[in-house]
């Protein structure tokens, strides 16, 4: 695959992890990126959500329902670990990570956690994620 498509990276493991390279310095991706009310323009499993401040959480719909995000504070190293809490209860956490790679182009990487998906659900998930990243990065690369 080339550099600007989405890495998945078949395994049977525990986690994946999914990277893409996008033509933008990594501070404008991490600043967009890292502000909740955006993750409806490129995640597509909230898209054309309302995201609501929840103190010190965001709340939008997923095709799940009601899920609640919070992200790690601020930070100069790329880090946008979040996690999601769904209509169940139960928390997910998302590690994902915006890295410089030259002054102009970063890489975004997301690890995706098998939890108790099977291996065709974990599949589609990568998948989905990739295409996220994919969204991601032709938003950021827009001028």
């Amino acid at each position: 695959m080339s550099e600007s498509t989405p890495h998945p990276a078949p395994s049977a493991g525990a986690s994946r992890h999914l990277d893409i390279v996008i033509e933008r310095p990594w501070r404008e991706v991490y600043e967009y990126a890292s502000d909740p009310r955006n993750l409806p323009h490129w995640a597509a499993g909230l898209a054309g959500s309302e995201v609501q401040r929840e103190v010190t959480q965001w709340s939008m719909n997923s095709p799940m329902g009601r899920v609640l995000v919070s992200f790690v504070p601020e930070n100069e190293y790329g880090v946008m670990d979040h996690t999601v809490t769904l209509p169940s209860g139960e928390s997910v956490l998302n590690p994902l990570r915006v890295l410089p790679l030259e002054e102009s182009r970063c890489e975004v990487v997301f690890t995706l956690r098998r939890g108790t998906m099977s291996e065709s659900e974990f599949a589609e998930d990568a998948a989905a994620v990739a295409e996220d990243l994919s969204t991601l990065k032709g938003i950021c690369e827009r001028d």
